[in-house]
């Protein structure tokens, strides 16, 4: 008998960095995202196979029940050796998905490009959370940690905002579906960014107005929410851009490599790789192609 899980995958629009520290953020959960699927198996092991979009394996490995028991690791950060480890945390909440059953065979199947950085990780966790019956964003926080927004997309088919209260995350989930999402698109900027890494960046970079960059911040955030028009969600969008620029201390995307575009673009998450939202009277394809970046979508293409 086989059982399956599926997360969504995620774009966070407004709050990236500050959301760690309690900010409001505005996510929205994609169309795309991941499948887990779970057979009993034999011999105390786990026989894992991973898949990417097109259907081409990218992890096959076997997890002995032992190594997620002991979770005695190298200090060699591999795929397999990150899977062990979010397997022990889960264990540790649960012991009953290794302890009560002879072995599994598990296969993952993304529905989008790993490359992409729609949640690879985040689509994990929460399949496995769901599958050995833990929360999420415990497992979350005792694994990878980070603010918890693409744990929330995962579990939301609407968008949603998100932030956290004394540790904890509060999710509402929204009514998003302005008129002129035709003049949206999604870009891929042809290379995948380290979030964790660039978490590290933002918090050697904070500084001391984090109340105000804070309440700016969701002062921003409803903004771009609430836009009625174009140029309003235009204009919002912008203003956060500079804002967050002026608090990491870099040049925002469109100035470092797309001057010369006319409308807004929008970084997406982690600064400087993945997605960027693009915001236009025309289309943009022509420009963005003529740039050597091919990967480019509708608005209704990326979100539920």
């Amino acid at each position: 008998m086989k059982t399956t899980f599926y997360s969504n995958g995620k774009l966070l629009i407004t709050g990236e960095y500050l959301v760690l520290d309690g900010a409001k953020s505005f996510a929205l959960p994609t169309k795309f995202g991941q499948n887990l699927i779970v057979e009993n198996g034999l011999n105390k092991q786990i026989q894992w196979k991973s898949y990417d979009y097109d259907n081409h394996i990218w992890f096959d490995d076997t997890i002995l029940f032992s190594e997620i028991i002991d979770n005695v690791n190298g200090e060699t950060e591999t795929v397999k050796t990150t899977l062990i480890n979010i397997l022990h945390e889960a264990y540790l909440l649960n012991p009953d998905f290794i302890n009560k059953t002879e072995g599994y065979k598990i296969e993952t199947y993304l529905t989008f490009p790993k490359k992409w950085g729609l949640g690879t990780s985040s689509t994990l966790l929460n399949n496995i959370a769901q599958w050995t019956k833990i929360d999420a964003f415990t497992l979350l926080k005792n694994s990878f940690g980070g603010s918890g927004y693409d744990i929330a997309c995962a579990q939301n088919d609407t968008p949603i905002t998100y932030r956290l209260e004394e540790g904890l995350p509060v999710i509402e989930t929204i009514s998003f579906y302005p008129e002129f999402t035709q003049n949206i698109h999604f870009v891929y900027l042809n290379k995948k960014q380290n979030s964790r890494s660039a978490i590290n960046a933002y918090y050697n970079n904070k500084n001391e107005n984090l109340a105000q960059n804070i309440s700016i911040n969701n002062k921003i955030t409803d903004e771009v929410i609430n836009a009625k028009t174009l140029k309003e969600f235009a204009l919002a969008l912008q203003k956060h851009e500079i804002h967050l620029s002026n608090i990491l201390e870099i040049r925002t995307i469109k100035e470092n490599a797309f001057s010369d575009f006319n409308g807004i673009i929008k970084s997406l998450g982690a600064w400087g790789g993945d997605f960027v939202m693009v915001v236009s009277k025309d289309d943009p394809k022509d420009y963005f192609i003529s740039k050597g970046y091919e990967t480019i979508l509708t608005y209704e293409e990326m979100i539920l």
